[in-house]
Order: C-alpha cells, then structure tokens, then sequence
C-alpha cells in the first residue's frame, strides 16, 4: 500500500470542514438550473458574483413622480459611447404589470441617472431598496438631497460623489417567467464628479469610498486594494 493510500481516507475527512486543508479542491457540488428552484440558483448566483457594483439609479415617472432605488446588476459596458447597464428584476404573475417602479419610469421617460453610493450613506440607500407604492419618493424616505440634472429629468443624489446622467437606448427582456429581468442599456451624457476626490481624470477610490453587493445582506467596502501592471505582449 503506498504512503498517500494510507493517508488519502484521513485528507477526505478534513477537507470536509469550511477553512480546512484543501477544501478548495474537496467535494464539488454541480447544478443544473432547470433541476432546482430559481431562488436556490439565485443564492449560487449571487454569493458567487461578487462584488457587484451598486447602481443607485434615479428616475421620473411620467406624472413627475421622483423614484430612487439601488440595482447591484449593474456595471459600465462600453467606453464609447459611454455606457452602462442595469437589470431590473420584475414582479410576481401576480401583478398585472410586473415591472418595477424604476424600470416603468425609464420606458416611460426613457432617462434615469446612476448615483454611486459612498459607505456614509449606505444605510440610505438599503432604506429606499423597500417595496414602496409607486407615488411614494424615495429621496423623502431615506433624507437625501435631490438636485437638479443639466440633462435629463431625473434627479441626482447630493450625497453621491458620482452622478451620471443617462438616456436609455436598449431594453431587452431576459425573461418574463417569475424571477425574470429586464436589462436598460443607457449612454452616459453628463458626468459629474465631486472636485475633492479627482485629479485630473483619475479618481481617487480612498475618496470615492464605493461599496458593494455580495450575497445575502452582506456588502463590501473598497477599503482594500492591490494594483497589477498589465503585460506588454510583443
């Protein structure tokens, strides 16, 4: 019997334990999607994808209603133009329009900015992720400051060190079963940024101070960095 034959029934039991030797290449466990409910997949999905970028994204509805709600499908697509998305997830078969407030708004107006949220006002955002009714403003529940934008209609966060102004140019249906989504592909046509934490065209992350989404009610700080220089391929 070799050395690793004896030792190999041992290594399995300890692999076993979360933060033991080798758990990393211990038991796999595989998933087909269509074998099992979508919100246990979407668990997976979302404790895997992490961080997700937080698009807090204000809209209007046609009525003039403000609207302000954070989407952690979100992120910058495109450099030119500048892009970026967000997928907005629909309601139940039970409601007889299964779109979101903020998905509503922005096929109706076809406009919304992205505000990028700061860790000082994280609390606030979490607050306006509730189910509110469609006439209730979301800036006046949490306290933030709406102000104007040069642009388009909705209103950007005071608060957010970020703010860009976008007009939707997609909108594409992933799927309209239950837990099914819509994505809104927007260009970016005015960015503003806070003075104090650019230098030039770069901005600093320490000032910016970005959270973002991992699974559950966790979220992440960018407290903690490492920089890779890109190879030079010949």
């Amino acid at each position: 019997m070799t050395p690793y034959a004896i030792v190999a029934p041992f290594l399995r039991i300890l692999t076993r334990f979360p933060g033991g030797w080798g758990t990393r290449y211990s038991e796999t466990m595989t998933v087909d999607p269509t074998q099992h409910e979508s919100r246990d997949v979407y668990k997976l999905l979302i404790g895997s994808v992490v961080p997700r970028p937080i698009g807090f994204i204000s809209s209007v509805s046609a009525d003039g209603v403000r609207n302000l709600a954070p989407f952690s499908f979100f992120n910058a697509v495109c450099q030119n133009p500048p892009t970026v998305i967000f997928s907005a997830g629909l309601k139940g078969a039970s409601s007889a329009d299964k779109r979101k407030d903020t998905l509503r708004n922005v096929q109706e107006t076809g406009e919304f900015v992205v505000n990028i949220v700061g860790s000082d006002i994280a609390a606030a955002m979490n607050t306006t992720s509730g189910d509110y009714a469609p006439e209730i403003d979301e800036f006046e529940v949490a306290g933030l400051t709406p102000i104007a934008s040069e642009t388009v209609r909705p209103a950007r966060v005071k608060e957010c060190r970020v703010q860009m102004e976008c007009r939707a140019t997609q909108f594409v249906t992933v799927s309209d079963k239950p837990g099914g989504a819509c994505i809104v592909v927007g260009e970016v046509v005015r960015i503003h940024v806070d003075d104090g934490i650019v230098d030039g065209y770069k901005i600093d992350p320490a000032k910016l101070d970005a959270i973002g989404r991992m699974g559950g009610n966790t979220y992440a700080r960018t407290t903690d960095r490492f920089d890779l220089e890109r190879p030079v391929v010949k």
